[in-house]
C-alpha cells in the first residue's frame, strides 16, 4: 500500500487523531531473538500491528517508539527518595500525577542532568570531586567520571541530600522517545512495521544498566500498548527510478531499512540491480536474516550479498575490508551504472572508515587526485546518490 493510497482510504479524523503528542498504541505481535545463545549481543527482531492507525511510512523512514521506564529502577528511587511514590508532582505538559506514574511515563530517570548534579553538588555533605568536576573547563574529565553513573548512583552515595518529590522531578528532563529504522515494508506487510534492536544490558558501579526503549520493547511491551508515531527521513529513500542499482552497507542493526528497501523492490517489481555488504562478529550466531538473504540471492532479488565477520579468524574483517576487496565491481556500478550507495549504522567508527574506504576506490579506480576523489564523492552526496543514516 503506497503512502497516497493509504491516506486516501483513511478518513480526515482518523489521520487528526494521532500525533507526536498523542502517538498509535501499536500491539506487539512477534518479539524474537534473532542472534544465537552464544552470541555476545541480544539482538531482537520486533514486529508490532498497526491496524487503524491511519498513518504511514516509507522504506528509509523511522517510527519513534516512546517506551515507559523500569518499575523497578522507579520503585527504587521512590524508596531512596524516602517516598511513597502516591504524592502530587508536575509533569511537563498536562494535570498533575502521582510520583509513580511521572517516573515511569513522563520523565527521564537515568541520565544526571546538570541542573541534577549541581543540586547534589550543594547539598552533599561530601561532594567535592563533582563540584571540581563541573567547572565549565572541565567538560572532558566529567564525561569520563559521570561513564556508567546514572541518577540513582547519586542519590544512593549520597543520603544526605534530601529533595521533595517535587524537587526531584523538576531536576529531571522528559523521557524521550526512540527512533528506529523500519525493518519492513506496507507494501509487504500491511498494517505492520518490524524493527531489528540490540537490547543494551551491561554493568557498570556494581549494577546491572539496562537500555530505556530497548529493555522496554524486549521485557515489558508484549502485554501493553507499544506507542508509536513515524517520523520521515526524506534523505534516506530508494532512488524514484525503479531501475536504478542500488548498494546497501548496513552492519548490525543498521540493515533494518536495508531490509524493508528489499521487501519493496520485491513487491514493487523494481528491476535495479541490489548489493548488500552486511558485518557482524560471527556468521554462526550473529547473521541477523541471513536465511533471507540468501533466499533472495537465489531468487535474484539480491545480485550480491557480501558478508564481514569481525571475529571468525585471527584478523579482524569489517564491511570495508569487503568494499576493498570489490573496489573495481564497486567502482562499474557507481561510475557506469549509476547506482546509489547508502550506508546505514554506527557514525562514529563504520560510517567514517566506510566513508574513507569509498573515496580510495573512487581515487584508485576512477585514476583520480585525492582532490578529485573527494570532489566526485561530495558530487555523490550532492547528487543524493550517496545516503546516510548514521547515529
Amino acid at each position: 500500500m503506497t503512502e497516497a493510497t493509504a491516506v486516501a482510504a483513511t478518513p480526515v479524523a482518523a489521520l487528526a487523531r494521532y500525533t507526536r503528542a498523542n502517538p498509535f498504541p501499536a500491539k506487539m505481535l512477534v518479539n524474537r531473538r534473532l542472534s544465537g545463545p552464544e552470541s555476545g549481543k541480544d539482538t531482537r527482531h520486533f514486529e508490532l500491528d498497526l491496524t487503524g492507525w491511519g498513518l504511514s511510512f516509507e522504506v528509509g523512514d523511522s517510527l519513534a517508539v516512546y517506551p515507559t521506564n523500569d518499575p523497578e529502577l522507579v520503585d527504587e528511587i521512590i524508596r531512596t527518595l524516602g517516598a511513597t511514590g502516591d504524592e502530587q508532582v508536575p509533569r511537563q505538559k498536562g494535570e498533575p500525577t502521582t510520583l509513580r506514574e511521572a517516573l515511569l511515563r513522563d520523565y527521564s530517570i537515568k541520565q544526571p542532568t546538570p541542573k541534577f548534579l549541581k543540586a547534589i553538588a550543594q547539598r552533599a555533605s561530601a561532594a567535592p570531586t563533582l563540584g571540581y568536576l563541573l567547572a565549565p573547563d572541565r567538560k572532558q574529565d566529567l564525561e569520563t567520571y559521570l561513564w556508567g553513573m546514572e541518577v540513582i548512583d547519586f542519590l544512593v552515595e549520597h543520603p544526605s541530600v534530601r529533595f521533595t518529590p517535587s524537587e526531584f522531578v523538576g531536576l529531571l528532563t522528559k523521557l524521550q522517545p526512540r527512533l528506529y529504522s523500519v525493518a519492513s515494508s506496507l507494501r509487504a506487510y500491511t498494517d505492520q512495521v518490524h524493527f531489528i534492536v540490540d537490547v543494551v544490558t551491561y554493568e557498570s558501579n556494581g549494577r546491572l544498566r539496562k537500555g530505556v526503549c530497548s529493555s522496554f520493547l524486549a521485557e515489558r511491551a508484549d502485554d501493553v500498548p507499544v506507542p508509536v508515531f513515524p517520523s520521515v527521513a526524506k534523505h534516506f529513500h530508494l532512488p524514484e527510478d525503479p531501475n536504478t542499482p542500488i548498494i546497501m552497507v548496513g552492519p548490525g542493526t543498521g540493515v533494518a531499512p536495508f531490509r524493508a528497501y528489499l521487501q519493496e523492490r520485491q513487491v514493487a517489481g523494481a528491476k535495479g540491480k541490489n548489493w548488500l555488504f552486511f558485518g557482524a562478529q560471527h556468521e554462526s550466531c550473529d547473521f541477523a536474516y541471513g536465511d533471507e538473504f540468501t533466499a533472495y540471492v537465489q531468487q535474484g532479488l539480491l545480485a550480491r550479498l557480501d558478508c564481514a565477520w569481525s571475529r571468525d579468524q585471527a584478523q579482524k574483517v569489517y564491511v570495508q575490508h569487503k568494499m576493498t576487496e570489490n573496489a573495481a565491481e564497486i567502482w562499474k556500478w557507481l561510475d557506469a551504472e549509476g547506482a546509489h550507495f547508502f550506508v546505514c549504522g554506527d557514525a562514529r567508527r563504520m560510517a567514517k572508515d566506510v566513508d574513507a574506504t569509498l573515496r580510495k576506490i573512487v581515487q584508485e579506480q576512477g585514476g583520480k587526485t585525492v582532490e578529485q576523489a573527494n570532489e566526485y564523492v561530495e558530487k555523490l552526496k550532492s547528487d543524493k546518490r550517496y545516503k546516510r543514516d548514521v547515529y
